[in-house]
């Protein structure tokens, strides 16, 4: 039986790590993370950090492209060549009967477009000018130039939708919003950091204390053999402290799979090398701060997306409602041009003595019958405006549910982490005296697994209060965008410039 341990102590030993290689020889570096430390990891390398920060700049793009639309905006268009060798169909005036002629020309055309759109009204104004060469092979051949030295082109649609009015008071609550949704991702990477952290630093203690007891259940054995030759201790009692070291033996390499497992997902996400060592530090700098509740609903509601978010769904439903009601009504679209024109057999005569060019014309189109599908989709968008404001009035409370529940139990959290660490300093401090008693002969192995298993129960409550404490005030600092622990402003000290270089 004794080589029987001997032999399963040293597979533990060996593969569980016990046995130590060189770290600089095996090409590990090992990298001891406190949780501030892999907070700030995640937030700079973890994919989760690269896609808040694309979509962010998707949003940047999007507002720039609507600034765009606002800016006058200069275009060339042409066609060159445009050449034409055929026959065409032609009515005679006089007769009214048709002949084919031979076409034998070519023309070529350039125009310079300066065109400044109006949100007010949804038109646009356009400076133009632009030149035309008409060159005639046959029945002789000819030149003709024909220019616009500078003409005004007007667009207005008048009773329609205007996209553009909507979008000067959509997109930038939208930009706003883009913003303050990009700091709350970095808080969403900040909460998940705290599970990922917290799993493997609870699979590293275990293991830690799995390593600790096999040790010392070991030491105790050895003695406990040497007590039985002696008849000091029973053969039940030895037998149950061999069957405590064997299962110790087992919890070893359950909880370094355990371990394994966790550390392997936590380098993942903070993008380290699977071949790194990442230890982690338990987290001692606990604050006994209490949140106000009134402050905690103020920065909720003022210093995050969630108002710019109702605010931009209210707008969107009321841009619906505009859309539908405005395809009911009669569209009308004005076009108007006016400028210079002249021709000439020359490029010079062409732009000598230029003549007026009025051109107005006017589009109506009038919707007479189309059995209510036009009042049915206005009636669909009053409806879906009526759900947006029931959805944004339920999600205010929502809201304002979640941050009480968060508050209340980070207001109490810190003094049950208290209890829990003295919880785990008297327990660790009666497992020690267990060991001295049991050595001693003072105590039974019954009482001595009872401490054992007090004190790996207690650290692991401490833990855990410890891991609800951090998520409650991370939860708390991703509803509101305020650090309370150095009382900073998170949103006030972002700037949004060096995302967008």
């Amino acid at each position: 039986m004794k080589v029987l341990l001997q032999l399963i102590a040293f597979i533990i030993l060996l593969g569980t790590g016990c046995v130590k290689l060189n770290a600089q020889s095996a090409g590990v570096t090992v990298v001891r993370l406190s949780l501030p430390e892999a907070i700030m990891r995640a937030q700079g390398y973890s994919i989760d950090a690269m896609m808040a920060k694309h979509t962010y700049l998707s949003q940047y793009w999007q507002y720039r492209s609507y600034r765009a639309q606002m800016l006058p905006s200069l275009s060339l268009s042409g066609n060159i060549p445009n050449f034409d060798k055929s026959y065409t169909s032609l009515q005679n005036a006089v007769t009214g009967g048709y002949n084919y002629v031979d076409n034998y020309a070519m023309r070529n055309s350039v125009g310079l477009y300066l065109q400044q759109n109006i949100a007010a009204t949804g038109g646009n104004v356009q400076l133009f000018t632009g030149l035309e060469r008409l060159d005639q092979f046959s029945p002789a051949r000819e030149v003709i130039w024909n220019s616009s030295p500078v003409s005004i082109i007007f667009n207005q649609p008048i009773g329609g939708f205007n996209q553009l009015k909507w979008d000067k008071r959509i997109e930038p609550v939208r930009y706003e919003m883009a913003k303050y949704e990009y700091l709350e991702s970095m808080e969403t990477i900040t909460t998940t950091v705290v599970g990922y952290f917290f799993d493997q630093l609870v699979a590293q203690q275990n293991l830690a204390i799995a390593r600790q007891n096999y040790a010392n259940t070991d030491t105790l054995y050895k003695i406990s053999q040497e007590r039985f030759k002696i008849g000091a201790i029973s053969k039940n009692d030895l037998m149950q402290l061999e069957l405590r070291l064997l299962n110790e033996g087992m919890s070893i390499n359950t909880n370094k799979l355990q371990f394994d497992l966790a550390a392997a997902r936590f380098k993942s996400y903070l993008m380290y090398d699977e071949r790194d060592s990442v230890m982690l530090k338990i987290p001692e700098n606990m604050v006994d701060i209490e949140i106000p509740i009134e402050e905690a609903y103020r920065l909720a509601f003022s210093n995050t997306s969630f108002e710019y978010r109702h605010r931009v769904k209210k707008l969107e439903a009321e841009m619906s409602v505009a859309q539908a009601k405005a395809n009911r009504r009669p569209q009308v679209n004005v076009y108007a041009r006016l400028g210079l024109n002249q021709v000439s057999e020359t490029i010079g005569g062409a732009y000598h003595n230029p003549l007026d060019q009025e051109t107005v014309r006017m589009g109506i189109s009038v919707p007479i019958f189309d059995g209510g599908v036009a009042k049915g989709r206005v009636r669909m968008a009053l409806s879906q405006q009526e759900v947006t404001e029931a959805e944004l009035d339920k999600d205010r409370i929502d809201m304002k549910q979640n941050i009480y529940l968060k508050v209340m139990q980070f207001n109490n959290q810190n003094k049950q982490c208290t209890v829990a660490a003295q919880a785990d300093s008297v327990a660790a401090e009666r497992y020690a005296l267990s060991m001295r008693q049991f050595a001693a002969g003072k105590i039974s192995v019954l009482d001595f697994n009872t401490a054992q298993s007090e004190r790996n129960s207690a650290h692991a409550d401490y833990l855990t209060e410890l891991q609800n404490y951090w998520n409650y005030y991370y939860t708390i600092q991703r509803y509101t965008l305020f650090d309370f622990l150095h009382m900073r402003n998170i949103a006030h000290g972002f700037d949004p410039v060096s995302l967008e270089k």
